[in-house]
């Protein structure tokens, strides 16, 4: 369920940061389940840490910003890097954020996230997953993560919020935004490790 179809407007403005370069990406691994992050050591790279102080930096945003992030430690460490550079008071730990789950491919490696791809290609404009991997539907993670927009419209007004998450969530979240079918979230425009980006209400597709 897309929380924000029925929505005109919104009370707030919203941007979304994927997390800076984690050492799963770097050693090329599936980590989508919190019991496996909390299991090892995978948070931020070196590189990733000095990404995400430079996309704070640089993101304009003002010390108010509300921050949500994912309680994945590598989206944890980019919002708290974050919170430091804006001087922002917390960060508002939101599973709701979490990352895609990714099934029997979880601490597979990263060449498999094409198979999920394509499986959401070939699900578009259909109910279910069209996936037998016991992974998260598109639609399971529109639901979630718009429904956390939705709470934040309620809770506040008027404020920057920043949601800082993960690759497959904001792909589909946007997807949300734009009122597109979420498991046709890879045409949305890619986000890179650390990338701020605003995010506003389409008409539609």
């Amino acid at each position: 369920m897309n929380h924000l179809s029925d929505r005109e407007r919104l009370a707030n403005r919203y941007s979304v940061m994927r997390h800076g370069e984690s050492k799963a990406n770097v050693a090329g691994v599936i980590v989508s389940s919190i019991d496996r992050d909390r299991g090892g050591d995978f948070g931020l790279s070196e590189l990733g840490r000095e990404q995400s102080r430079v996309a704070a930096r640089g993101s304009g945003l003002p010390a108010d910003t509300v921050i949500c992030s994912s309680d994945f430690s590598r989206a944890r460490e980019t919002a708290e890097i974050v919170r430091g550079d804006l001087g922002a008071t917390e960060v508002i730990v939101a599973p709701e954020l979490r990352e895609r789950y990714f099934g029997e491919w979880d601490g597979s490696g990263s060449a498999n996230y094409a198979r999920v791809w394509a499986a959401d290609r070939a699900a578009a404009g259909q109910p279910g997953t069209g996936d037998d991997h016991g992974v998260e539907s598109a639609a399971a993670v529109l639901d979630r993560a718009t429904a956390l927009v939705a709470d934040l419209e309620r809770r506040f007004a008027g404020r920057d919020i920043l949601l800082v998450s993960h690759g497959d969530t904001l792909q589909i979240l946007q997807a949300g935004f734009l009122r597109k079918d979420p498991s046709a979230h890879r045409g949305v425009p890619h986000l890179e490790t650390a990338e701020i980006r605003r995010l506003d209400l389409g008409s539609g597709p």
